[in-house]
């Protein structure tokens, strides 16, 4: 009996190395420096962030060839249309977002490592290590929005998000990231089982893995199987919450970024958020349409909550507490999960569903390049005042003129003031898109949550440049009383020498009870500013201008089908 040997060109598929370029460029350069770790002197450690920030620089580069054309790849042989990978304009967009945060990330990741290696007690941080979390994490969050099977997504959710929890202990011998990574650890398990028990009744129900077919199937789900179904589209989307840090899976992320290197917590605060957010646009838009009404007024509350209770322990820091800057900047970015959540709960309601989470890209793109601004400051503020207060932020004008103007001009970008006009167009964004779907009671909430944090973003503004605060002045000394004259048998030479001890000791009480000169309570000098960091407030303080001056940059993707 002969068989058939089988068609070797139906088995393997040709793949598109052009369109998955971004990711992989960045996955193998993760190999190549743990691999380099191991040969490169410790003097010569510093190379190894370079190359990780060249890498990244080259995988930017090459988006520009997917621009303006659909591109896909692991297609099957049956249904040519339906793939595994697809680089669309949201692709490219959220993988900008996710390349460009990781390179800001690096750069002030550069100065960290440099700090750590001249520490007197020794390395807390292992830099081969560091920079392969970092770039795997960076490699798994670019594969996301390309990814098009729930298999894909999975595996693309968790690339980014166990290095990231590794991440955040890293550090050897600190409690503190201990704590803040077995936080943020059993968040990511718990959001991973849930997920991956949503997506198996999805399966189960549908009988594929690819988000469109996904639609197909569940717009006809025999009766049957109507409770699975939405068991599975509900347990999925409860996955992804905890992704995006929304109410009430939100818990872990104060604690999170105080406890992690500040570098990571920006990390965390963009690109974890593009993670879970690209992640709930692909299931929700792509694959869930028909269950529409489920998920559409469930994402409206979390959005209402999420800013709501995220701008309300914002505006509670109080400004002497230790690491309160960090902590507002972390209920800052749950608030601003809530106003991201917005678009995609209206989607649901708009008749094209496609066009309006554009929005959330616009205002995405938006939050990436000021917050990661706002933590570069904060880490170069670091260096001299640890603890991270908001205090310490008082008089920064007067130390420090440029750095001050541009924190400012950060967080009026947050708030949506001028002269941060690309926050104000974003907010406008969002509002036009909740008001059209004809949801008047989350525009409300919105509104009233922006007031909120108006508050607290200008407070920290006004701290900027205000003056310094002094020391309080030195109590004055006590009156001295005269110096008794020696006694009369005493020789003349003894009582002079007497005398004259008096007299200094009169002088020094004297210029002691001088008032002390004031002074500012932090008395840390003003260090040279590092390079990396440097360029890392100088790319998001030019890249917010930019923004602020040509807004249609960003806020075309509010007009476009994405997909």
């Amino acid at each position: 009996m002969t068989v058939a040997a089988p068609d070797v060109g139906n088995l393997v598929q040709s793949v598109d190395w052009i369109a998955i370029a971004p990711p992989t460029l960045t996955a193998v350069a993760a190999l190549l420096v743990l691999v380099a770790d191991l040969f490169v002197p410790e003097r010569h450690k510093a190379l190894l962030g370079w190359a990780s920030a060249g890498a990244l620089t080259l995988a930017a580069l090459s988006l520009l060839p997917l621009v303006g054309a659909d591109r896909a790849t692991f297609c099957r042989k049956s249904a040519p249309d339906v793939c595994s990978y697809t680089a669309d304009q949201f692709t490219l967009a959220v993988q900008l977002l996710v390349i460009g945060g990781a390179l800001v990330t690096v750069l002030l990741s550069i100065t960290l490592l440099s700090d750590d290696a001249d520490r007197p007690g020794g390395r807390v941080l292992p830099d081969g290590e560091y920079w392969f979390l970092l770039l795997s994490s960076a490699a798994g969050a670019a594969l996301l929005p390309a990814a098009r099977d729930l298999t894909t997504l999975i595996v693309a959710l968790e690339v980014a998000s166990l290095p990231a929890f590794a991440l955040v202990g890293l550090k050897r011998g600190d409690r503190m990231s201990s704590e803040a990574a077995l936080k943020f650890f059993l968040s990511s398990v718990t959001a991973t089982a849930v997920t991956l028990m949503g997506a198996s009744f999805v399966y189960a129900t549908t009988g594929s893995m690819y988000l469109t077919e996904i639609a197909d199937a569940l717009a006809d789900v025999d009766g049957r199987y109507a409770t699975l179904a939405q068991t599975g589209v509900v347990l999925t989307l409860i996955g992804f919450a905890f992704k995006t840090a929304a109410v009430p899976f939100h818990f872990w992320v104060p604690d999170t970024y105080v406890g992690a290197p500040l570098p990571v917590a920006a990390f965390l605060s963009v690109i974890g958020k593009a993670v879970g957010f690209t992640g709930l646009i692909l299931v929700t838009v792509i694959a869930f349409p028909p269950y529409a009404d489920v998920w559409g007024p469930a994402l409206a509350v979390l959005a209402a909550l999420t800013m709501t209770i995220g701008n309300a322990a914002a505006l509670r820091q109080r400004s002497a507490a230790a690491f309160s800057a960090v902590r507002l900047l972390a209920w800052s970015s749950v608030g601003q999960a809530g106003y991201l959540l917005v678009p995609i709960a209206a989607a649901a309601y708009a008749k094209d569903p496609q066009r309006a989470v554009g929005s959330t890209v616009a205002y995405a793109l938006m939050y990436a390049a000021v917050n990661l601004g706002a933590f570069a400051v904060a880490a170069l503020v670091a260096r001299t005042r640890p603890l991270n207060r908001l205090t310490d932020y008082r008089g920064l004008y007067a130390e420090r003129p440029l750095t001050a103007l541009v924190l400012g001009f950060f967080l009026l970008c947050l708030a949506g003031l001028p002269p941060g006009i690309i926050g104000l167009f974003a907010k406008v964004t969002v509002f036009s898109s909740v008001v059209d779907a004809g949801l008047g009671w989350l525009a409300v909430v919105m509104a009233v949550n922006v007031v909120i944090a108006l508050y607290y973003y200008l407070r920290w503004t006004a701290l900027l440049f205000q003056a310094p605060e002094r020391a309080p002045e030195a109590p004055e000394a006590t009156e001295t009383p005269a110096a008794p004259a020696p006694p009369a048998e005493v020789p003349a030479a003894v009582g002079a020498a007497a005398a004259a001890t008096t007299a200094a000791t009169a002088t020094t009480a004297t210029v002691t009870a001088e008032p002390a000169p004031s002074a500012p309570l932090s008395t840390s000098p003003v260090a040279a500013v590092p390079v990396p960091i440097a360029a890392a407030i100088a790319l998001t303080a030019l890249l917010g201008i930019v923004l602020s001056g040509a807004p249609q940059l960003v806020l075309r993707f509010a007009d476009t089908v994405l997909f």
